[in-house]
């Protein structure tokens, strides 16, 4: 074998070559701004790479004055759902290489929530309608001493999709009806309530349904599936939307 051969460079993975990309951020900070304005960013990423990533390296290698929520970096928190080319998503499960990355990447703040500055809106009107659907287990009985409360496979099953969720607002703020009526629960929130109204150990279905059989309840929802699309978990939001106006009609879960 001729030394030649022995001295040539091993071929690079495609995956394994920097390249760089453009992020166009959609910046607001309330002290110095009166209107959200536009900013680019060149950063050199990998094709493995994900925006919360690039997001990253922009605080920490060149303006550290981008502000942005993030906190397990594994879509389980939820908590850095922004709009990525016009689309809800979670900056940590969206890989570079599934954007066109011959185009800049946009990114802003979701929407039909305050915007507080930069990525960050405040929360509050979210998790106050999740909170009024009352969003937790309501039994009229305890179980036996030493016992828990049995439930088969099938009643699990039931609502077992709606047990997803991570409260990201992915969904709520992709929906226009949100966007445009702040007293509407919006679709996290009647996920949140579907997955006590079906649960076989529950015993307030009934408060929950009367809730949500309100002007600014489940009759909002236009079925637009933006919801479902946004959803990062997977969640068919919509159907759910859907079970729990079908609850309502039949007056039981």
């Amino acid at each position: 074998m001729s030394t030649a051969t022995l001295d040539a460079p091993a071929p690079v993975d495609d995956a394994l070559k920097p390249f760089i990309v453009t992020l166009i951020v959609r910046r607001f900070d309330p002290e110095v701004d009166d209107e959200p304005r536009w900013v680019d960013y060149d950063v050199e990423m990998f094709s493995t790479d994900r925006i919360l990533d690039a997001l990253h390296k922009i605080k920490w290698e060149q303006d550290g004055s981008l502000t942005f929520r993030r906190s397990c970096a594994h879509g389980i928190c939820g908590s850095d759902a922004m709009r990525i080319n016009g689309r809800n998503r979670l900056a940590c499960k969206t890989l570079i290489k599934d954007l066109d990355i011959s185009k800049p990447i946009y990114v802003e703040a979701i929407k039909g929530l305050p915007l507080e500055k930069d990525l960050i809106v405040d929360m509050d009107p979210f998790f106050e309608s999740f909170r009024e659907v009352q969003p937790f287990l309501i039994p009229s009985s305890k179980p036996g001493a030493g016992k828990e409360r049995i439930q088969s496979v099938a009643d699990r099953a039931r609502f077992d999709d709606t047990t997803k969720c991570i409260l990201c607002a992915a969904c709520t703020s992709s929906c226009p009806i949100f966007w445009t009526d702040g007293q509407y629960f919006g679709p996290a929130a009647i996920v949140n309530a579907h997955r006590f109204i079906f649960d076989s150990r529950d015993d307030a279905a009934k408060v929950r349904l009367d809730i949500l059989n309100d002007k600014e309840g489940v009759w909002r929802c236009r079925t637009t599936f933006n919801c479902t699309d946004a959803c990062p978990r997977g969640i068919q939001v919509t159907q759910a939307i859907a079970e729990v106006k079908q609850a309502i009609m039949r007056g039981k879960p």
